[in-house]
């Protein structure tokens, strides 16, 4: 038998705890995913052929990072042909050095950025921060986090704990020239926003991106959005900087087809996104640099069960489903990735080294939920037990889960510990001692009965 331990270590409940106390923020919570699950299930509904894209997905991957060191090999090379430049960043600390070089080579002070899970991953806007250079997020949701100092808490709506009051008092706090008159209603911050955004495009030399997909044939790469930043900052810039995890990868043109079926009703519950970027190489006179990301994907590629989670392409459809998310929302996750795919990557990729990521594969229920949204069905919660065995445990529950194992692998041991704990059963308290207290602390020990089932089976079979 596996392992899986019942105490929950770390700082993920305390976290939680804070969170569900906040009902202004549990509202907002709620009303977003739930528009989006409903908008997603209504577009997935279409498609009668949507599980054999989701196999085709889960295969490709696969495929994908069983043989990613030749693709990674293919895809330097194409991106190199098309007059790029490619670096490797063996984790986050290497990563923002090029970054942050290849900046200072340009010159400028400045660079805008597209939305990138990447990017946050490896802190850059802090690492340029130290260079003197300065970021400007331009995604709109990025941007909300941003001027108000805030943490992202959704990997597609990094802004959902924000209504759109607190939205508009943060534009008239924090962002240049927007006139007091200013309103609450969508279309209003939205006209705000772009007339901010606009100066910021014009403006910058150097733009930073993440991309959804790299095609390793011929080298390209891929930005999936919604409002058209992305459009502006990969092709006005001078310099373009990509910072990419090596996950990314698909072998073909033919490959990406799925997952541009499969992305923006997950995600967004839209058939497709609005603006599709792609771009192979150098164009136009336009320096390009492709970062490889590293930071831990080898390691999880390594193992058996985790690797699984490199699958992922940040949909976000767990995140929607999620009932844990729902009521504790991102940053009790004290991650960038938050949610029930933050829970298996997060700790894999950072190590279960702190009480927080070491907490993390027990923010979930194990309900499946997330495995079932899932466009390339990764299974969450095998991952989340596998990982709780994995987690840091006290001396006592670790010797007690032995004791339990060899117990249940013997059908023998197994019907003796039953029928010594029916003559004992009115002498097990309802509340554990020890490191056990922390599963009775939120369960009730069922009654044991009289008589266990083997032993009424063996009676009733012999009658």
């Amino acid at each position: 038998m596996s392992a899986t331990f019942l105490g929950m270590p770390g700082n993920f409940p305390k976290n939680a705890e804070k969170a569900v106390q906040n009902s202004q923020l549990r509202f907002n919570l709620r009303k977003a995913t739930h528009t989006i699950r409903g908008k997603r299930a209504s577009v997935v509904g279409e498609l009668p052929d949507w599980q054999e894209l989701r196999a085709a997905g889960k295969a490709i991957k696969d495929h994908t990072l069983r043989n990613l060191d030749r693709y990674l090999v293919q895809m330097e090379e194409a991106v190199t042909r098309a007059g790029g430049t490619v670096h490797w960043a063996r984790d986050a600390a290497e990563a923002n050095r090029i970054v942050a070089d290849l900046v200072k080579a340009t010159g400028e002070t400045e660079v805008v950025k597209v939305k990138s899970m990447a990017t946050q991953e490896i802190n850059l806007n802090d690492a340029l921060a130290a260079e003197g250079i300065t970021a400007y997020e331009t995604d709109l949701a990025e941007l909300i986090v941003q001027l108000g100092d805030d943490f992202p808490s959704h990997i597609l709506v990094p802004a959902i704990h924000r209504n759109r009051s607190e939205i508009r008092e943060i534009f008239l706090e924090k962002m240049p020239k927007v006139p007091d008159n200013l309103t609450d209603d969508p279309p209003a911050l939205a006209e705000a926003a772009r007339l901010h955004l606009r100066e910021r495009f014009l403006k910058s030399k150097v733009a930073i991106s993440g991309a959804n997909f790299m095609v390793a044939e011929t080298g390209t790469l891929v930005v999936l959005e919604s409002e058209g930043n992305g459009r502006m900052c990969l092709t006005l810039p001078r310099t373009l900087i990509s910072v990419v995890g090596i996950e990314k990868l698909l072998p073909s043109w033919r490959d990406l087809e799925v997952f541009l079926q499969l992305l923006p009703r997950s995600s967004t519950g839209e058939r497709m996104n609005p603006y599709t970027s792609m771009w192979t190489g150098a164009v136009e006179g336009q320096d390009f640099h492709l970062v490889l990301l590293d930071n831990g994907r080898t390691d999880v590629l390594a193992d058996e069960v985790g690797r699984q989670a490199l699958r992922c392409i940040r949909c976000s459809a767990c995140l929607n489903v999620c009932p844990v998310y729902e009521r504790a929302g991102g940053h009790a996750y004290g991650s960038v990735y938050p949610g029930p795919i933050g829970a298996i990557l997060t700790p894999q990729l950072r190590g279960m080294g702190s009480d927080l990521d070491a907490s993390l594969p027990y923010a979930s229920s194990l309900c499946g939920a997330c495995y079932e949204v899932c466009p390339v069905a990764i299974d969450i919660p095998e991952v989340l037990v596998d990982l709780r065995a994995k987690a840091p445990h006290a001396a006592a529950e670790r010797a007690g889960m032995k004791v339990a194992g060899w117990i249940f692998n013997d059908h023998t041991r197994l019907a003796k510990a039953q029928r010594v704990a029916t003559r004992l059963r009115k002498l097990v308290p309802k509340r554990l001692p020890g490191p056990l207290s922390a599963w009775t602390d939120t369960r009730d020990i069922p009654d044991i009965p009289e008589e266990s089932f083997r032993d009424w089976w063996e009676r009733n079979e012999r009658a």
